[in-house]
């Protein structure tokens, strides 16, 4: 009834003792090895040996050889939560073995993203031997030749997509290379910074150290650091398939033993009492996010690495305080954005390109998916000032927007710009920006090729409404963690009747119950959609007891020490 076609992956209707086989199978996983493997996604099951990724020995002898003679070493980071979790990990791990350790994450707006030579001669003037990044340095030629003349060794770990040929760097670790054979290219920046931490352990672990560093390299479990790995790639939207699952069962887990003093008080003041990939992807996220989105991410890598109780309280309420300011701020724009895009859509553009005088860059890119969302289109969000355009896209699937970021940077239309195929950053000159939007839109129909994308919905399984139960949630919970690359699993319900619903909240939801075939009640929430075809029937009382047929999720409900079972109702039809 919402326009959305329901795209099922079967026929019939599941018993609930076959649907998690279903659900399974829907997915690409079949055999008994398989099916073991994904619902105990253990690291490891899934850890492969760090070699497999191009340069990643030499990475790490370069690295340990650092470590053996106590150089110092620079680590240069980025402003978002992947490229703050990633520094952390390298900077924990690094003093924990006693280096002298020195870290730089780039303003947003005033450096952007990505290395800079500004930074690169602060890091020579405080006589660091070795650079190492973390979640960039693949884009950054003149960046990394730069520092290389100024006597600096650098080491390249990043995960966004490359040039054909690699920055010379003394070694270049990112599974996108085009000789990279080691099948990982899904992997967030943190997630290739951890990989290499685990090669530069075993190389150290072989060589013949002095008696204390042979002893905190003894003593250091890597699996302390899941947590952030797990932070980074839930909030970098990376798919969790394989080794990035693994990641991230083990890191919530990790999480939930709150162990980091910094993400301890954060979740407290959050409120977050149970970890989950919705839990880091929305309440711990977002509050990292703040800080690098309105000024500098510093108080967010603090906090990560502070072990001052009293630091931590006032780090965790700064970086609360901001998230409500940033909320503040990109309502504002939203507002705007979505009646620029609204006329993009009335001319029949295929991607969406909207630019507002002096809007704050932080939010560029949450604007971006949201108009991504609304409309299921390209969309790209940019802010102008000074003769200067900046701005951050987010695209649909079938769409590779970092390969149009890095074409217009060939093409000469963008000074700056990368990326991958969900998300990309980009700059050009105010002069450009009608040759931009010409350019996004033609790469974007050579990609359609004629094709028309339209919003569709994968139904993973079909059931009579009465196997809708407290088990069947249970089994599903098997299949976490749930996020991109593995969503939660979508269920068409047969067999309900409409007993009643009601509005509830803020007046956009409603709530009710049906009464399924074999004689129980099944209690639904359906957010958004007061107002709306689905919700207008629903609330009308003429209504009850028509049976109907309903799409959307089911969910374990506690309210008042009460657990029961729940449909979040998305869609319906009779």
């Amino acid at each position: 009834m919402l326009g959305k076609a329901w795209m099922s992956v079967c026929d019939e209707i599941c018993k609930t003792d076959d649907l998690l086989k279903q659900v399974l199978a829907s997915r690409g996983v079949v055999s008994d090895a398989d099916v073991k493997s994904f619902l105990s996604p253990s690291i490891k099951e899934y850890m492969p040996n760090p070699s497999v990724l191009k340069d990643m020995d030499v990475a790490a002898k370069i690295i340990a050889d650092a470590v053996q003679n106590h150089k110092k070493i620079a680590i240069y980071g980025d402003y978002d939560v992947d490229g703050v979790t990633s520094t952390a990990v390298f900077v924990k791990y690094l003093r924990a073995l006693g280096i002298n350790v020195v870290w730089h994450l780039p303003t947003r707006e005033g450096e952007g993203y990505g290395l800079n030579n500004e930074a690169i001669a602060d890091i020579v003037k405080d006589n660091v031997d070795l650079m190492i990044t973390v979640d960039c340095g693949i884009s950054g030629f003149e960046e990394v030749k730069f520092a290389k003349e100024a006597g600096l060794t650098v080491v390249v770990t990043d995960h966004h997509s490359p040039d054909s040929v690699m920055p010379n760097a003394d070694a270049v670790v990112n599974p996108k290379r085009v000789d990279d054979e080691s099948g990982l290219s899904y992997l967030a920046g943190v997630g290739v910074a951890f990989l290499t931490l685990v090669a530069v352990n075993r190389e150290l672990k072989n060589r013949e150290l002095d008696a204390e560093l042979a002893e905190k390299v003894k003593n250091e479990n890597l699996l302390n650091y899941m947590d952030l790995v797990a932070l980074g790639t839930i909030c970098d939207t990376m798919p969790l398939i394989g080794l990035n699952r693994a990641f991230v069962a083990t890191g919530l887990k990790v999480l939930g033993l709150r162990q980091n003093l910094g993400l301890r008080v954060l979740m407290d003041l959050a409120g977050i009492k149970k970890t989950s990939v919705y839990a880091a992807g929305f309440a711990l996220g977002p509050r990292l996010n703040a800080a690098g989105r309105l000024d500098s991410a510093l108080p967010a890598l603090e906090l990560l690495l502070t072990d001052n109780p009293l630091i931590a309280q006032d780090l965790a309420n700064k970086l609360h305080e901001m998230n409500q300011e940033r909320i503040d701020i990109q309502n504002a724009i939203m507002l705007a954005a979505t009646e620029m895009a609204e006329k993009c859509c009335q001319a029949g553009k295929c991607s969406l390109f909207v630019c507002g005088e002096n809007w704050h860059g932080g939010v560029m890119g949450i604007i971006a998916g949201r108009l991504k969302d609304k409309f299921n289109l390209l969309s790209c969000v940019a802010t102008k000032s000074d003769g200067q355009i900046n701005g951050s896209g987010r695209s649909i699937a079938g769409i590779d927007l970092g390969k149009i970021i890095h074409d217009a940077l060939a093409a000469g239309i963008v000074t700056e710009g990368g990326g991958h195929a969900a998300a990309a950053g980009f700059s050009l000159a105010e002069d450009k920006e009608d040759v931009f939007c010409d350019f996004l839109e033609r790469a974007v129909k050579e990609q359609l090729n004629g094709q028309i994308l339209q919003p569709e919905i994968v139904v993973d399984a079909q059931l009579d409404a009465g196997g809708a139960t407290m088990k069947l949630v249970k089994q599903l919970s098997a299949l976490e963690p749930f996020g991109q690359g593995n969503p939660e699993p979508t269920l068409v319900l047969y067999g309900a009747s409409l007993r009643h619903a009601t509005v509830m909240g803020s007046g956009a939801h409603l709530r009710g119950s049906v009464m399924t075939s074999s004689g129980t009640q099944l209690s639904f929430v359906g957010f958004n959609l007061v107002g709306t075809p689905v919700g207008n029937f629903l609330l009308d009382d003429a209504n009850t007891n028509t049976k109907i047929t309903m799409l959307g999720k089911l969910k374990e409900n506690e309210y008042n020490g009460r657990v029961s079972v729940q449909f979040v109702l998305e869609d319906m039809t009779i």
